[in-house]
């Protein structure tokens, strides 16, 4: 059984190193972290290789200018039987993957939940899932998605389901849960087994209770993109493409 974590990276060189030694510490001999680096301009890379961990393997000089398409990249590499995803600032609990692995023996994905944290670790809230009003189901998500990328574990079931993502998808959390929710089982882990870290200087969306990276746009454009979300899960389900 391999364990395999997906980051994408983009100027992560505040955190990178203390997330890399939460997750490190948790993994065996033969797991792997895939890392793929969207042209960062600060010292991310470097922080990066001086880990000297040969688990860790870095995908350089990556031009997608997104963070969905950049974790693609990383999935593409992974050869694990378990995919993790992690975000670059965020830190693990020390037991996260143990407890998410006993749940997934039943489950093909599991969405763990987490503190959500500062920049300087100070807590803004104790329930990622209590703030968001997360749980399963494919028409709640769908209607208003509670998924979180970094909190996500799946087989490799969901992992072939998934790839390629489609190239109309702005948010890769959403995509991930649906294909699950339509394929397979899906739990929700009520503890919180990391700390989600939000500054102002995030890659990713911002806590907000409305879509995540969709708050910004109109309801005409979110309707829309519903749509285009349900037909892309449609024919990947129905036809494997």
């Amino acid at each position: 059984m391999r364990i395999s974590v997906c980051i994408p990276t983009y100027n992560g060189e505040k955190y990178i190193q203390k997330q890399l030694e939460s997750i490190l510490s948790q993994l065996g001999e033969e797991d792997e972290i895939i890392i793929s680096d969207d042209s960062s301009t600060d010292r991310t890379v470097e922080i990066i290789k001086s880990t000297a961990d040969s688990r860790i393997q870095i995908i350089e000089n990556c031009t997608f200018k997104s963070p969905t398409f950049n974790l693609e990249n990383a999935l593409t590499r992974a050869k694990g039987d378990f995919i993790f995803l992690s975000d670059q600032d965020d830190i693990w609990y020390p037991d996260k993957i143990k407890k998410a692995l006993e749940k997934l023996t039943s489950f093909d994905m599991v969405v763990c939940n987490g503190v959500i944290i500062d920049q300087d670790e100070n807590m803004i809230h104790p329930s990622y899932f209590e703030w968001k009003g997360s749980r399963p189901g494919f028409l709640k998500n769908l209607a208003h998605s509670s998924y979180l990328g970094c909190s996500l574990a799946f087989n490799r079931k969901i992992l072939n389901r998934a790839l390629p993502f489609p190239k109309q998808i702005i948010i890769h959390d959403l995509w991930l849960g649906l294909i699950a929710e339509s394929t397979g089982r899906v739990i929700f882990i009520e503890e919180p087994l990391f700390s989600y870290r939000r500054h102002a200087s995030n890659f990713t969306a911002a806590i907000t209770k409305s879509d995540t990276e969709l708050s910004d746009f109109s309801f005409f454009f979110k309707i829309k993109y519903r749509i285009v979300i349900l037909f892309c899960i449609l024919k990947r389900v129905v036809f494997g493409r």
